[in-house]
């Protein structure tokens, strides 16, 4: 024990609707299937989800030649290019397609742009399988950027045929001054303002925020390394001036780091499962935590199909 805490629990938190329906196609494959079943990349950035998975059956692989022809193989949330679609039509492999239905959005709306001859700046992290995966469906150039820098050292063939589409996973704050600058130095351009970013994202930043106000001295926040949403999320407690760790599971809870504090706050990213939150509480518990509450949050009941061939009957 370190000493007692109260707990304050980020709502809402944790699975969004595309990482629950991604996980839900690769059991439903599974099911209908059996093993193995092939998904190019993690199909969420989750390193207990990948495993759990891993043992029932699942073969992760980076590269769709590790895919035996004719397997079940199954696109992660993250989506990708339409070169790996040609690949995989041309290994014969049985695809099925778990893209987040707000990444395919992004794609939609930038192939708009394209077609109407516009050059597309993807705000966004390069080498992001998100990023990738939309830079690779967009026919022309693109210009992948991420700060205001970037923006001010962009170079482009017409500034008054340009426009913007956004990583979904992003800081809303930093998106915000990277289309204010991109604005201010290309009045001209298009662009969806902060519709990108999906509404886990802002739910789960702005639960943050309201864990801030409310006078944490401490913030977890429960994902894995890769997991661009948790990151934002410990940047942005940080930003708040609040210590901030992003951790795997409870067994990476540091007891220094809770020595003197009061109140500990506590999220997940979208791809983090609410049992590894129950893992971590209970930790807490073990070190001094006394009151746990969870916050009021913003009810999300957001629901994504299946894909018909999996849907059940």
């Amino acid at each position: 024990m370190v000493g007692l805490m109260d707990v304050r629990l980020a709502n809402p938190r944790g699975f969004c609707a595309g990482v629950d329906r991604a996980i839900e196609i690769v059991e439903r494959a599974l099911e209908l299937h059996g093993a193995p079943v092939y998904v190019l990349h993690e199909i969420v950035h989750n390193r207990h989800v990948v495993e759990d998975l891993s043992a029932r059956g699942v073969k992760f692989v980076d590269d769709l030649g590790e895919v035996p022809p004719g397997s079940v193989t199954i696109f992660s949330a993250h989506g990708v290019s339409d070169m790996v679609v040609r690949t995989a039509e041309e290994r014969g492999l049985r695809v099925i397609d778990a893209t987040c239905p707000l990444v395919t959005k992004v794609h939609v709306q930038a192939q708009s742009y394209a077609g109407k001859g516009h050059e597309v700046v993807l705000i966004g992290h390069p080498g992001h399988p998100e990023v990738e995966g939309t830079r690779g469906r967009i026919p022309g150039p693109v210009y992948v950027l991420s700060t205001v820098e970037e923006v001010q050292n962009l170079v482009v063939r017409d500034p008054s045929r340009l426009a913007y589409v956004t990583q979904t996973t992003l800081s809303i704050d930093d998106t915000r001054s990277v289309i204010d600058a991109l604005v201010a130095r290309f009045p001209e351009i298009q662009g969806p303002e902060l519709k990108d970013i999906c509404y886990a994202t802002q739910n789960r930043q702005n639960a943050v925020k309201r864990l801030a106000d409310d006078g944490i001295d401490l913030l977890l926040v429960i994902g894995s390394k890769n997991s661009s949403n948790s990151n934002r999320l410990a940047e942005l407690g940080g930003r708040r001036g609040v210590p901030s760790f992003l951790i795997d599971d409870a067994r990476e809870i540091e007891p220094a780091w809770l020595t003197g504090k009061r109140r500990v706050g506590v999220t997940a990213g979208a791809s983090a499962p609410e049992s590894l939150v129950q893992s971590v509480l209970a930790r807490l518990e073990e070190l001094g935590a006394e009151d746990i509450r969870e916050m009021q949050g913003v009810p999300e009941n957001v629901e994504f199909k299946l894909p018909d061939d999996l849907a059940r009957r």
